[in-house]
Formats: C-alpha cells, structure tokens, sequence
C-alpha cells in the first residue's frame, strides 16, 4: 500500500481562505451598512422636498382661489403673479436634508383647463445633497426632488347648458341663507339653472346683508312673503348649521347663543351643495329668546372679525375689481397682536372671509321651511366698530362666487379650508 503523504503547508492555506473570506463578508457587510444608511438618508431627503413642494403649491392655489380669479378670469395674471410669490415663499421656509431650500432649487408654472379651476405646479430640486459612504466610489452629491400640483376648483364654468360639474362642501359655513338674487344694480339672478355665474360684475360689489325675517326678536316663526336680495334666512342649529363646541374665539362681549357661536366660530359639518331636494337646509323658525338675533348678530361679526375696537382685516377692491383682492392685517388681528409690525400688511387669509350659501328661491312661497343649496359666496365682512349693526345688518364685499345649478350630482370635493373654492392637491394623489 502507498502511504499518502502530507501536503505541506495544506493547513496553514485552509487558514487562510477562512481569513480572506471574513475579511471580504466584512468588507461587503460593510459596504452595505455604508449604502443603506445614505439611501435612508436620500429617502427622507425625498419627503421633505415633496412635503415643501406639496406646502407651496397649496399656499399658492389659496391664493388663487381668494384672490376673485375663478369668478372673473380677468383677474388671472395678477394672481398668477402673487401666487408664484406666495410658493416660493413657503417653499424656503423648508429644510431638505438639512439645508434651506433656495430660490434657485423652486420652479413654479400654471395651469388647468379654464380660469375657473386653475392649477399651480410647484417643483422642488436639490442639486448639492452630501453623501456619507458612497464617496468611496466617488459620489460626493446626489439630487434630490419632487413635485406637486394643487388646483382651485369652482364648479361654475366653464358656461355649461346643463349642470354636470361636481360639486363642492365647503366646512365653516355661516347660517345665512340668501336667496339667488343678485344685490347689483339691474341685477337678476347671481346662477342661472346650470350654474353659471349670471354677473361677473358682482365681484367686488359692496351691499348689506339684512336679516329677512319680519318676527319679534328677529325669529323667523313668521316667513316673508318674498325673497329679497341680500336678504338671509337664520340657518337651523339644530340640523342644518350645528354650532361649535370647541375652539371658540374670545368674545367681548362673550358669545350667549348657539347662534353666535356659529357666526364666530367654525361649523364643523360640510355644506353640500348639490342643490337637490335630497340634501336641503333648515331655516330656524323657532321663536328666538334674549334680546333679539340683530344685536347677536352684530357682536359675533365684530367678534368674527376682530372689529371689536373698529380695527379688523380690510381688502382693496372695486366693482367689478381691476386687480386681485388683497387683504390687510387690522391692529386687532391676532397676529398684528402679537407683532404690531405686522398691522396693514398684507396676509394670505382672513377671519373676515367668510361663505354664504345660496339657496333656489324659484316658487318660493312663505310656507317653505328648508331649502335648495346650489351655490355660495365668499363675503368679505368690513369692519363695523362696536356700534349695534341696525337690523342684523352686515357690510359685505363679494369676493368669489360659486355655483353648482339645480341638477349637479355626484360626490361633493370638500377641498382644504372654508372657501366655496376648493383648494385640493391633484398630483401626487
């Protein structure tokens, strides 16, 4: 038999492959720990480009929707202008990865298929992103970015026969039910039956509000004869227009009534407007106790729109308007409050902006106890002191106009805020 015999140094190579193979799953372990901590990193990079992107594109189509442009197209170029600010402003107040965005890393385009709902693109790109261990291959600086497109939708146009846009629900409507009757001089109806806006010149007409109920104490136990423009119904707290329970403003006097609390405060509840049968709203016609709904009335506007010392929120306008509405900080603004630099300065929302439904007033005879919704008008409230508002009277200035028609169907976008114009983001769903 042959002996085998010993290959030298066999063991001492066995040794070493096991070395050479922890080094290597060292190595590769390594390497992708390295990997997965920049690719953690880009990711979250990658949110906060988009949560800045998605930020600037909303600010920017609310300033679309309350400048007026989706009632008047006139006003678009205008808007366009103060929208792009508005966008480029909110985006640098962002940090992705680490760094502010900058002016150079924002790009910002319009569009949309007509004036009524117009969308806003905002882009965000970060060129100069530092990587951690990937520079080992020698990428120092990865790109980073995303994009959003937020539009303002107004179901009112483009001019239609028949009423088949969607419709909206606006949140934080005020219990005024005004009949479609155009305030302005010569004025007919502010929608005809598919919707439509019947006078652009509306917007910016300043009229005032009445209250349409003849009772004692302004209760609406007994209804008028006719509708008359500008004159609301009282909405019925307990179905229709529920007051708010919580996160009341700080009255002077304090609010008393249910009623004053949905004046002053936000109801809660989306107020469709589909403008069927289906979906009506109350008139509270229940007998109204304390001193009357006309002085109620005046304290929570004045309450509403911080008024209370005649110094609240105003807006520039004309009728019809030449430029899109700007509104401006009162001393009695909260955050003129905290900051009196701030008092006159221009802001992008204001308490005073409020919206009204609209409700079909055709056949309308005083046995009616609810009504059609199908449309609404965002009000600007001006400013009236402490003086008692003779009647329930308010000073309103229109500012946008939405119409849904007497036949729009289907599921109601309930868009971001209290506007009629509801501003959603379209892209990235």
């Amino acid at each position: 038999m042959r002996r085998k015999k010993n290959i030298s140094g066999r063991k001492d190579e066995q040794g070493i492959v096991i070395v050479l193979v922890a080094v290597v799953m060292l190595f590769v372990v390594g390497a992708m720990a390295a990997l997965s901590i920049d690719v953690v990193t880009l990711y979250t990079a990658r949110s906060e480009a988009q949560l800045a992107a998605d930020a600037a594109a909303l600010a920017a189509a609310r300033v679309l929707a309350n400048s007026g442009t989706t009632s008047d197209f006139g006003l678009l170029a205008g808007a366009e202008t103060r929208a792009r600010n508005v966008a480029r402003h909110v985006a640098e107040q962002n940090q992705v990865g680490g760094k502010l965005v900058a002016a150079g890393e924002i790009t910002v385009s319009f569009g949309g298929t007509d004036n009524t709902n117009p969308t806003v693109t905002v882009s965000v790109k970060k060129n100069d992103l530092p990587t951690f261990f990937a520079r080992i291959w020698g990428t120092k600086f990865v790109t980073v970015g995303a994009t959003a497109t937020a539009e303002a939708y107004n179901p009112s146009g483009p001019p239609r026969a028949t009423a088949t846009a969607t419709p909206v629900a606006p949140i934080c409507v005020k219990p005024w039910l005004l009949p479609n009757k155009d305030p302005s001089p010569g004025g007919n109806t502010i929608f005809n039956p598919s919707g439509n806006i019947t006078n652009t010149n509306l917007l910016g007409f300043t009229n005032t509000m009445t209250l349409a109920c003849p009772g004692a104490n302004g209760a609406c136990t007994t209804l008028p004869a006719s509708t008359a423009a500008w004159s609301y119904f009282p909405g019925d707290d307990a179905t229709t227009f529920p007051h708010p329970t919580n996160s009341l403003p700080t009255c002077n006097p304090a609010l008393t009534t249910n009623y004053q609390e949905s004046v002053a405060g936000c109801i809660q509840i989306p107020i469709s407007c589909s403008s069927s049968a289906l979906t009506p709203a109350n008139i509270d016609t229940n007998p109204y106790p304390s001193s009357g709904r006309n002085p109620d009335t005046a304290d929570a506007v004045n309450c509403l729109t911080h008024a209370t010392n005649n110094d609240g929120d105003t807006v520039t306008s004309t009728a019809p308007p030449a430029a899109p509405f700007e509104f401006f900080a009162g001393a009695d603004n909260p955050v003129a409050v905290v900051d009196p630099t701030l008092s006159g300065k221009p802001v992008m929302v204001s308490d005073s902006l409020v919206t009204v439904p609209v409700f079909d007033d055709t056949g309308y005879n005083p046995g009616w106890t609810s009504v059609p919704i199908i449309g609404f008008v965002q009000l600007f409230l001006n400013p009236a002191g402490t003086a008692t508002l003779p009647g329930g009277s308010v000073s309103t200035t229109v500012i946008n106009i939405a119409g849904c028609g007497t036949g729009a169907t289907g599921t109601p976008i309930l868009g971001n805020g209290a506007s009629p114009v509801a501003v959603r983001l379209i892209s990235p769903p």
